[in-house]
């Protein structure tokens, strides 16, 4: 018996719809928004209007009813394009409305999701703090239960898709009280966006995904009903862990998309690229070259797709969705770094795609758990250490 990672008749529909959005919408445009530092509302509306930001959901509550291999299929076309809009798409499914879908009451699935499938509205994920990156169990937000409100005081830096103008919640980590042996009780609430007290900075000054949102926001007295507890009370922290483990297999496939996407660009330019009378693609050096990227890109591409299958068929896929996000991002950036050598001085011009690249590869062995972190989840899951 052997292992099929080929896409059903579905799924690759899906791959070639979003494949063509990305070469005929998105790419004339993105490069211009990128420059400016601007978010892409128009490109994200008709993303929503695609279903794009629906895929993983069930129709009763406005999603597609796809899976989270058809997210990450669109992820990975996407991300050959541009990475700005794949991880606005990723952060508003996988951290934005994946939280309520996984741990919401009726009521609040009801009240949030139709508008965050629809893209009509986009929620982030408020995990991590100016002191507790890797570490989120050293959380110092705090939120204090005074009759039916909760009290928010904090904040929290890095947080993507908080600040658009279709921003419409925010889910935070806040400690809620202390357990027998003195740890932090972590608890997640929703914060809605326009909440008194609840201040969101002006954008980050980025070294790429420059056409994403990401700011630091800040919590002063900020007041919400008690219903807006997500989940227990005590298991935010575990909830996240969980959502973070999805948003591994995410990132994967969007690191798998920019690999991808180095090869696309590098194989164009070297055949209308010409040096000493003949187009580079003739040389050896760069056959070579762009043939190991191509390996890369789909080793990542079966990595992220078999930790996808082990989520979507209800297996343990920790330590693989681990595996695929370490393994994904590191030739992501390997991948970059080689198609801006390929391109020459080209490569460091902002109108190739490749420095776009070359820009937006680094953060990928940085968000949803540094490379460090995943090393030491595979090690654990390995029965090393503690």
């Amino acid at each position: 018996m052997s292992l099929d990672h080929r896409l059903s008749e579905e799924h690759e529909e899906l791959r070639r719809t979003v494949e063509e959005f990305a070469h005929d919408v998105v790419a004339p445009k993105i490069g211009d928004y990128y420059e400016r530092h601007e978010f892409p509302y128009e490109i994200v509306a008709e993303m929503g209007r695609m279903g794009l930001f629906g895929l993983p959901f069930p129709e009763e509550y406005g999603g597609m009813g796809g899976d989270y291999l058809a997210l990450g299929i669109a992820l990975e076309e996407l991300a050959r394009v541009d990475s700005s809009v794949a991880i606005t798409l990723e952060a508003g499914v996988s951290l934005g409305a994946m939280p309520v879908y996984r741990f919401g009451t009726e009521e609040q699935k009801r009240a949030w999701l139709p508008k965050l499938c629809a893209g009509e509205m986009l929620g982030a994920f408020g995990l991590t703090e100016p002191g507790a990156g890797s570490d989120a169990g050293g959380s110092r937000t705090t939120a204090v239960r005074d009759g039916d409100e909760w009290v928010i005081n904090g904040s929290k830096c890095f947080i993507t898709n908080s600040g658009t103008d279709i921003t419409g919640l925010v889910t935070v980590t806040a400690v809620t009280g202390r357990k027998p042996d003195g740890r932090p009780r972590i608890s997640s609430i929703i914060v809605p966006s326009g909440t008194p007290g609840f201040t969101v900075a002006a954008p980050y000054s980025k070294v790429g995904w420059n056409a994403s949102d990401t700011r630091e926001l800040s919590f002063s007295d900020v007041r919400v009903p008690v219903e807006n507890l997500l989940g227990e009370e005590g298991r935010g922290y575990a909830q996240f862990l969980r959502i973070l483990d999805e948003g591994r297999i995410a990132i994967a496939a969007l690191a798998t998309g920019l690999a991808q996407g180095c090869v696309d660009e590098s194989v164009k330019y070297a055949k209308e690229r010409h040096s000493f009378g003949r187009p580079i693609a003739e040389y050896q050096a760069i056959q070579f070259k762009i043939a190991d990227m191509e390996m890369r890109a789909h080793m990542a591409r079966v990595g992220w797709r078999d930790a996808a299958s082990r989520l979507v068929n209800g297996e343990p896929f920790k330590k693989e969705a681990a595996m695929a996000k370490l393994y994904s991002s590191t030739i992501a950036v390997d991948n970059a770094r080689e198609a801006t050598q390929v391109h020459g001085g080209y490569g460091f011009m902002n109108e190739y795609p490749v420095a776009r690249m070359w820009r937006d590869s680094k953060i990928l062995e940085i968000g949803e758990g540094t490379s460090e972190v995943q090393r030491m989840l595979i090690a654990r899951e390995l029965g090393l250490g503690a």
